[in-house]
């Protein structure tokens, strides 16, 4: 079992990152923590494997936090859960041992992927005592490999070309004003489930821009349309 301590001072994404973890099996919360020194007390006074770390504090940030787990030689992992999404600061995260990087908002789906990747890591390691190389390239050095430029690539399971251009056609109409899935589900007439794929894949490939909003229930993600990227959807039309 992997115990996992998250470090987040606002209550409510610490509450959501919590109801994430506990979906996932071979996972066991081992506390929350809402600023440093907290998260510095519960790791002094129980075994911790893995930091859900945010950078924005209070007093100290996550990277300073970061940076004294790896002073003190502790056997502890992080993944970054954050709003930080400047180059340096990820630069630094990734030169501390960041497992994974998660700019905020981000799906369960990423999360979940996030959580899994290290477990199966994890688990690797502590079960082989040698490793071949072969072994090593494929379960632990292996990389996603990315879209380039200019390459034809296949659309994603779940999305046509022709229902594509319908719901761009749509997402062009808001004048670059934040809409949310409910309202392209209305104006195309199509599934808000099958929606969601084409709004992920539209901010993949940086159409659009997500943010999360918090109310009363369940989060509700909005999506708005950035002017100069039209160029980067033309492989997949």
């Amino acid at each position: 079992m992997i115990r996992v301590l998250i470090v987040e001072d606002d209550p409510m994404v610490a509450e959501f990152n919590k109801r994430y973890l506990a979906k996932l099996e071979g996972f066991q919360l081992a506390g929350v923590a809402h600023n440093v020194d907290d998260a510095k007390d519960l790791m002094d006074r129980q075994e911790v494997d893995l930091l859900l770390l945010d950078i924005y504090m209070p007093k100290q940030n996550g990277l300073e936090l970061l940076k004294y787990i790896r002073k003190q030689e502790k056997a502890i992992d992080t993944i970054l859960i954050t709003a930080a999404s400047d180059g340096e600061k990820i630069k630094m995260a990734l030169r501390y041992g960041a497992a994974d990087y998660l700019i905020k908002p981000f799906e369960f789906d990423r999360f979940k992927q996030a959580l899994e990747n290290y477990k199966a890591k994890a688990n690797f390691l502590n079960t082989n005592l040698h490793v071949r190389q072969k072994d090593l390239d494929e379960k632990i050095l292996s990389k996603v490999q990315r879209k380039k430029s200019g390459t034809s690539l296949p659309l994603p399971k779940g999305v046509s070309k022709n229902t594509l251009h319908r719901v761009l056609d749509v997402i062009k109409g808001k004048n670059y004003l934040p809409f949310s899935t409910e309202d392209i589900a209305d104006e195309t007439n199509i599934s808000r489930v099958s929606i969601r794929k084409y709004l992920k894949f539209l901010v993949e490939l940086g159409i659009l821009e997500q943010s999360l909003t918090y109310g009363i229930g369940r989060p509700v993600y909005l999506y708005k349309y950035k002017k100069g990227q039209e160029d980067r959807i033309k492989n997949w039309l």
